[in-house]
């Protein structure tokens, strides 16, 4: 019988290809297609249109990533809120901080929650948290009703394509910095900086007129694009390479990627990564 694949173009000339031992879910919502596979090297694995969302085996680095540096930077984080993010893991990461209070997640495709909730319960354990309160809505229209209202926004988006395009405009960071509080801070994934250099550089030069204070920072995640990817933190109050880290505030369950060394050497930048973000 012939070797079932999953292939993933991240460049006309660059994919990766994964086997599968088998396809658990397959359904289309009104926004994406949504499936979930099992793989023999990273486990079950969700995609979206396609492309890899997150894996059983390298989630943890993502998620602990795009919650743990902007957590770990506030002084007193209460209210997050993160758009995106269905699957569940940035929540769980989340609500490890023991001084949160409420955790607002909004995604779009209530069929992404779904396909998490059956079939990634380890990602997706922190959704029945009695903090977290779940809205399938559209984020635009949430930040517009929520300004002045978190003190961290993290924006678990999908690529700049889709329903996830109008995550990476001057438009929506204008929305997302009026929802946060004085003091606060805003975390996005911001790809890969060797196959979206120009996502990079935009995204950074638009912030920069907005924040005070903005910084990138990197993790290694093997089964997205390149096998690298960014982050970008962004406060008018709160520097990301010199503030300081609020350490001993999580549940003591240990983390798998994230500590506060890690923290200070992400933002640690290659010479040609740093040149995508140097005005």
């Amino acid at each position: 019988m012939a070797q079932d694949w999953y292939r993933e173009n991240h460049t006309p000339h660059a994919q990766i290809a994964l086997s599968v031992r088998q396809r658990l879910f397959d359904q289309t919502s009104e926004f994406q297609r949504v499936e979930v596979v099992e793989t023999d090297e990273y486990g079950k694995m969700l995609l979206l249109d396609g492309c890899v969302m997150c894996t059983e085996r390298d989630e943890f680095i993502y998620h602990e990533m795009i919650i743990h540096p902007a957590l770990c930077s506030h002084p007193n984080p209460r209210d997050v809120l993160i758009i995106g993010g269905g699957d569940g893991g940035s929540v769980r990461e989340a609500i490890r901080h023991r001084g949160v209070k409420s955790v607002t997640l909004v995604e779009i495709d209530a069929l992404v929650i779904e396909a998490s909730r059956r079939f990634l319960p380890s990602i997706a354990c922190g959704l029945d948290d009695p903090r977290v309160d779940i809205r399938v809505a559209d984020g635009f229209v949430h930040l517009d009703d929520h300004q002045g209202a978190y003190d961290v926004i993290v924006v678990d988006s999908t690529d700049p394509v889709g329903p996830g395009e109008v995550l990476f405009t001057e438009d929506f960071f204008k929305k997302v910095k009026r929802a946060a509080r004085p003091g606060g801070i805003v975390v996005f994934q911001s790809e890969n900086p060797m196959y979206y250099s120009e996502v990079i550089t935009k995204m950074h030069r638009t912030l920069r007129g907005l924040f005070s204070h903005t910084g990138l920072y990197l993790a290694p995640i093997p089964t997205y694009p390149g096998g690298l990817w960014s982050f970008t933190m962004a406060s008018d109050e709160v520097n990301p390479l010199t503030g300081k880290i609020f350490e001993g505030r999580m549940d003591p369950a240990p983390l798998k990627y994230y500590n506060p060394k890690l923290h200070r050497g992400a933002f640690l930048l290659p010479n040609y990564v740093k040149a995508l973000v140097t005005p």
